[in-house]
């Protein structure tokens, strides 16, 4: 009976291997286990500003010297001093911050695992970052943090003096002229030797002026009540100070020469100073060639009314060349040259240049305000109207 019997030390040997076919096939893989984690961060150098540009370097090399390592993922930084970092297989490394391929700082330890996604930020304001620089550097920090606090201050100046800028500028256009004053006050005391500043100081101070006459006719006091006088003396010592202040700057805004002056040209026109006002709307007009019109234009209307006949008819023939289209420049001219009508053998002789100046006022402006008289003065002078010139229908 011995051939049926059975072998038992090789069954036990088949099923054993058998056994570890079946487990082989029921345990995963390592690389079906393997999972990624990701990482993300932001970069702030020792002056506390953000780094935009370098590279996130990770390793597990702590063996080897820095240059020698090998690094198995690099991430860019970005323009926000950000970066962030995926696919990285789990483990413990070392994540260093580089820029132009020099280790600018470092976390010793940074565990990742499967799923992770891990704010490793680099902050090198941190006093343990700060003691290790060298004294070169630190000390070139406390320059650059120094001259920062001051562009921050400056900025903060500049930002409080634009608002009182434009606040004050509101409130003239309201007629607050008190309150505009009392604004441009503060920021004239803050920066004194800012020439816009002034113009708007000025600005505050003739609008002031001018709704103190306005009150003092309607009330009746006299036009050289001496307080009045003193507000028209503040505003021009106001635009002169731009004035002076624009000149001396190593780059004068051209704005700032043609405003200012205008402005003086008017106080001085209003004061009754024709000569000085003059000279004044002349400056503005060689300032700001764009406006030469309207400022020519009210140098004639001045010196128009101080009764300096040739010098108004010269200062609209100025504005006149400027702006060629001004109807009321043409009117000026005529009312400077009238004067100088004359009478030969019982008949009119007209200046040069009168009856063209009327007729032109009539091509510009055939409905204006002064086409009728105009029209009238041609008609008594014997001129012939050559402008398309309609008296309007009654």
């Amino acid at each position: 009976m011995r051939r049926f019997g059975l072998n038992t030390k090789k069954i036990s040997g088949a099923l054993a291997g058998a056994l570890l076919v079946v487990l082989a096939m029921a345990l995963p893989t390592r690389s079906m286990a393997q999972g990624t984690a990701s990482i993300h961060g932001h970069i702030t150098n020792a002056a506390g500003i953000a780094v935009n540009k370098g590279e996130v370097r990770l390793t597990t090399d702590r063996s080897s010297e820095p240059k020698d390592r090998k690094y198995t993922y690099k991430f860019p930084v970005d323009a926000n001093g950000d970066y962030k970092g995926t696919g990285i297989a789990p483990g413990n490394y070392v994540v260093i911050f580089f820029q132009d391929e020099k280790s600018v700082d470092f976390n010793e330890s940074v565990v990742l695992a499967n799923g992770d996604d891990k704010l490793v930020n680099f902050d090198m304001t941190r006093p343990e970052y700060i003691a290790k620089m060298s004294p070169e550097d630190k000390k070139a920090l406390e320059e650059y943090k120094k001259k920062n606090a001051e562009i921050v201050a400056g900025n903060a100046k500049i930002q409080n003096l634009n608002g009182l800028l434009l606040q004050a500028r509101a409130d003239n256009k309201a007629g607050d002229y008190d309150k505009a004053m009392t604004e441009m006050q503060q920021a004239t005391t803050m920066k004194p030797d800012e020439a816009i500043l002034w113009i708007a100081m000025g600005d505050a101070q003739l609008g002031s002026a001018d709704a103190a006459a306005k009150a003092a006719k309607a009330a009746g006091t006299p036009p050289t009540d001496p307080a009045i006088a003193q507000k028209y003396t503040d505003a021009a010592t106001s635009y002169k100070k731009a004035v002076d202040l624009n000149a001396a700057s190593k780059k004068p805004v051209a704005d700032v020469t043609g405003v200012a002056n205008s402005q003086l040209g008017l106080i001085y026109a209003k004061q009754g100073n024709a000569k000085d006002a003059a000279e004044a709307y002349d400056i503005a007009a060689k300032a700001l060639p764009a406006s030469a019109g309207s400022y020519y234009y009210n140098e004639a209307v001045t010196l128009y009314k101080a009764q300096k006949m040739p010098e108004a008819a010269a200062a609209a023939d100025k504005a006149i060349a400027a702006d060629p289209k001004k109807a009321d420049a043409y009117y000026i001219k005529v009312e400077a040259l009238a004067p100088g009508i004359t009478t030969v053998g019982g008949k009119y002789v007209t200046p040069p240049g009168l009856a063209e100046a009327a007729n032109t006022y009539l091509d510009l402006a055939p409905t204006g305000p002064y086409a009728g008289e105009m029209k009238g003065l041609l008609t008594e002078l014997g001129e012939k109207i050559q402008s398309g010139y309609k008296a309007p229908k009654k």
